[in-house]
């Protein structure tokens, strides 16, 4: 059964930066992207990153790209989210994600993706 366990998150003032990690586990390929997702209150959910775990070929969304960088280790089936120069309309709550899909067509929700975790709320403060 595949599950996602995200850590990080929290409150940081603009300008700052967080970190984010996601474990997944129960995956039976290893071919599979991974990636974050937000959503800010009275927005749809968007893709922000997304990367191939069989490569590591990689996926921004313009709003985050040069200012985020996903990583993967498949030795721990890990992917963080490291996030810096963060702006106030970063603010919202991240979500690890995962599918049997590649990373554009994940990050771009041109197909539905199944796998989520939880959630965790990042907030910048302005």
């Amino acid at each position: 059964q595949e599950q996602l366990v995200e850590s990080g998150g929290g409150l940081v003032e603009a300008g700052g930066s967080l970190r984010l990690s996601c474990v997944a586990s129960g995956f039976t390929s290893d071919y599979y992207a991974i990636g974050w997702f937000r959503q800010a209150p009275g927005k749809e959910r968007e893709g922000v990153a997304c990367i191939d775990r069989d490569d590591g070929t990689t996926f921004y969304s313009d709003s985050v790209k040069g200012r985020f960088t996903i990583s993967s280790d498949n030795s721990k089936n890990t992917v963080d989210l490291q996030m810096n120069s963060l702006k106030s309309e970063d603010t919202g709550v991240y979500y690890c994600a995962a599918d049997y899909i590649g990373r554009e067509a994940m990050c771009s929700k041109i197909v539905t993706v199944d796998y989520w975790g939880q959630g965790t709320q990042v907030t910048v403060s302005s």
